[in-house]
């Protein structure tokens, strides 16, 4: 273990082997460090925290403080993250509001520099947050999501699987799986996540079953109860499935669709 001299390191924290921690990076509380975790100088980790093996977590970044919720009032709570994550400089993750609640990260995430991730969220695996993006309290954002840069997700509000929010949009409303929104609006869905389904291995056969689907929900003007008893009735695939289960449990309602003279 390489940590340096003048870190602070509290009788609790339990470390894993081949932790390095740097210069004035400050270890607090019932905290569990995994193999090979990497804290950057200044960094601070806190509270009932369980951080998984291979994370690094850069300069000014701080993880497991109390949430920024006034009806907190001191309760034992905790933020749980997996393996192999990396929290760059000025990143925030906050621990749960309630007794026992918690935050959770997966794993394969990167947080980018002052992203924030608030009380009770939840990130799946291989999320990625962009400078500046900001998940608020019970928010929860699936596996391969990619936030981009200074993108708002409202409290309680379900970020889908593979969905893709550009660049300074925002969402109080869930986004469905696979799904992108538009830069600088609000609650605007503009197509498929295309490239990322690409990324992910999707075939041409399962995104020409998205785009047929994501037409029926979206371009059609059908009730929304007529849409999702279409893709229930029309389809197979695996991944309109999940893209159905999604809107159909969706409490805060989805985002709408950004229609063109195009669309008619």
């Amino acid at each position: 273990m390489g940590i340096h001299p003048t870190a602070v390191i509290d009788p609790q924290v339990e470390l894993g082997a081949d932790v390095e921690i740097g210069p004035y990076a400050v270890v607090q509380g019932a905290v569990r460090l995994g193999d090979r975790c990497w804290l950057g100088p200044h960094s601070v980790v806190m509270g009932n925290l369980q951080l998984g093996s291979d994370c690094r977590v850069h300069s000014g970044a701080v993880l497991g403080d109390w949430p920024q919720d006034l009806s907190f009032r001191g309760a034992e709570s905790h933020v749980v993250i997996g393996d192999r994550n990396v929290f760059r400089e000025g990143v925030t993750v906050h621990r749960g509001t309630k007794e026992n609640s918690v935050t959770t990260i997966g794993n394969d995430c990167l947080l980018m520099a002052n992203s924030h991730v608030a009380h009770n969220a939840s990130l799946g695996n291989n999320v990625i947050l962009a400078n500046g993006a900001l998940i608020a309290g019970y928010a929860q954002v699936g596996d391969r999501a990619f936030i981009s840069g200074n993108c708002l997700v409202h409290q309680f509000t379900r970020v889908g699987r593979l969905a893709m929010m550009s660049g300074g949009s925002a969402v109080q409303k869930d986004l469905p799986p696979f799904c992108m929104t538009r830069s600088s609006t609000s609650n605007i869905v503009m197509g498929l996540n295309v490239v990322g389904l690409r990324r992910a291995g999707v075939s041409d056969r399962d995104r020409l079953e998205l785009k047929r689907a994501f037409s029926i929900l979206y371009r059609e003007r059908l009730s929304f109860s007529e849409a999702i008893a279409r893709l229930s009735a029309d389809f197979k695939s695996p991944l309109v499935t999940e893209l159905q289960a999604f809107v159909s449990s969706s409490e805060r309602g989805i985002c709408r669709f950004l229609r063109t003279d195009l669309d008619g």
